[in-house]
């Protein structure tokens, strides 16, 4: 089987382990996840078997949160399961207050990646690192927040009021490092204390399969036809046709020159990623480069052949 299943990860596993559950009922095939989602998290993991293990880089990364953030306190790991590290008051907190620095989160930022983490300094990853009680200097990464939206507060005119906000972002960011960040700007401290993901790419929350779900298909040999396809994975990229007898060409992976395309989009860029297709089928990911031997075409190189 091929094609990608969206995942409902409850929380208390971690993604490796969701990995491993869906390995196991496919009899060991190849599987990998799309991106990480923290143990205590829970939502949306897209889990990718077969041939579509291929094109995770290559899927949309954006991502979409719900994450409920607790006032008044922070912790060591940023989230609820790490150590109080500073003590506050949020009792004065405002619905408007809180709006408002949200907004200075909004668009491009800059963000240092938590200890807890899978980034790697000198070759070990952050949280091998945090389990063994070091902590590094680390560099901000760049990251986007298309929007922030103030779902709801609670416990109001308390020391640890809470809030509920919807968080749009690119790939990489962290949404604890945002809860940080965003309790040191208010003064008064705030960790996530829990987090939703209802969005990766195209996946959603509310088209996720739970685990017993996808265990029931696969007991009924139903579970192919849960899997999203390659061709429905891959439509953000633009496509481009190839002629009969270029397709070949395209699956020992050499490039594939204009003459060899059929149809192709009317504006396109040079670097830009492509998927090579033949009638439905996707025969490779692809990048164009301007042909040197006739300028003003592209050529097609394959990166990744998935047939």
């Amino acid at each position: 089987m091929d094609g990608i299943l969206n995942i409902l990860k409850p929380p208390g596993m971690t993604s490796h382990d969701v990995v491993a559950f869906i390995r196991r009922l496919m009899d060991g095939g190849k599987t990998g996840h799309t991106g990480t989602l923290d143990p205590g998290a829970a939502g949306v993991l897209p889990v990718c078997v077969g041939r579509a293990t291929r094109v995770i880089q290559f899927l949309p990364g954006d991502k979409e949160y719900r994450v409920e953030i607790t006032f008044g306190r922070a912790t060591s790991t940023g989230d609820a399961f790490g150590e109080v590290v500073y003590r506050g008051d949020a009792a004065a907190l405002t619905s408007g207050a809180l709006e408002e620095a949200l907004r200075a989160f909004m668009g491009e930022i800059m963000q240092v990646p938590p200890m807890t983490s899978a980034v790697r300094h000198q070759g070990k990853k952050l949280y091998e690192l945090a389990r063994q009680g070091i902590e590094v200097k680390r560099q901000p990464r760049r990251v986007h927040i298309y929007s922030l939206r103030l779902v709801r507060m609670d416990r109001t005119g308390t020391p640890h009021p809470r809030a509920l906000v919807d968080v749009a972002c690119s790939a990489g960011t962290y949404i604890r490092a945002l809860c940080t960040d965003l309790g040191q700007l208010l003064g008064c401290g705030a960790y996530m204390s829990f987090l939703l993901r209802t969005r990766a790419g195209v996946f959603s929350l509310d088209e996720a399969l739970t685990l017993e779900e996808v265990q029931e298909f696969a007991r009924q040999g139903r579970l192919s036809g849960k899997l999203v396809s390659l061709e429905q994975a891959l439509e953000h990229l633009p496509p481009i046709y190839v002629r009969p007898g270029a397709v070949d060409r395209v699956k020992s992976g050499s490039p594939l020159y204009w003459p060899g395309v059929a149809t192709a989009p009317d504006f396109l860029q040079e670097g830009q990623l492509v998927r090579l297709c033949a009638g439905r089928a996707v025969l490779a990911v692809a990048r164009s480069v301007v042909d040197p031997e006739r300028p003003g075409y592209y050529q097609f190189k394959p990166v990744r052949v998935l047939v």
